[in-house]
């Protein structure tokens, strides 16, 4: 996409990793979120052992897990984000996560989603969510109780967004936002 000013505006299409257990985390992100393994090799230019995985047909890779980072070296990912399409999904891989060695497992409201947050084996810290039909200011984060009915759980986002200043349904938020980003 060229923008107003003529700067051209990539898209972010994937992301790597260094990982200590290279094989332990592919078995992770495969048993988690299903993520296929399109290729794997030793690096051309800097010779890690690399995992390519991908969840989409379209997209060769979606993460690539790569060797180089040093056993007792604390992870400098802030969040790995997926996006699922229902409540219904969001506990399906909560489960998934827990029963694969998940760790920390917190369930945060955004107002604008629903989220859960958790350590993958090697300490990253991995969030699973849906957007919901609002557009809140953020931050923003009380607490989510997946075991809540989808009802009740709308409800009470229906009630924090209320409180909000700010706030709007989302199609309103998308709108004004793509009327910003075609003027930059």
């Amino acid at each position: 996409m060229t923008t107003a000013i003529g700067m051209t505006r990539p898209s972010l299409a994937h992301l790597g990793i260094f990982v200590v257990d290279i094989d332990a985390m592919e078995r992770f992100y495969a048993g988690v979120f299903g993520l296929y393994v399109t290729d794997r090799g030793v690096g051309a230019v800097f010779k890690n052992s690399l995992v390519f995985m991908s969840g989409a047909a379209e997209q060769h890779h979606q993460i690539v897990l790569s060797t180089g980072r040093a056993p007792d070296t604390p992870s400098t990912i802030m969040q790995l984000s997926f996006k699922v399409e229902s409540l219904a999904a969001l506990r399906s891989v909560g489960a998934a996560a827990e029963a694969s060695g998940a760790t920390d497992m917190i369930g945060l409201n955004h107002g604008n989603a629903w989220s859960i947050y958790f350590y993958d084996p090697e300490r990253n810290r991995v969030e699973v969510y849906l957007d919901t039909v609002f557009h809140t200011p953020q931050p923003c984060a009380d607490p989510l109780d997946l075991t809540k009915s989808d009802e009740t759980i709308l409800a009470e986002t229906r009630d924090l967004v209320a409180r909000l200043p700010g706030s709007m349904d989302r199609s309103d938020y998308v709108s004004q936002l793509r009327e910003e980003l075609g003027r930059s």
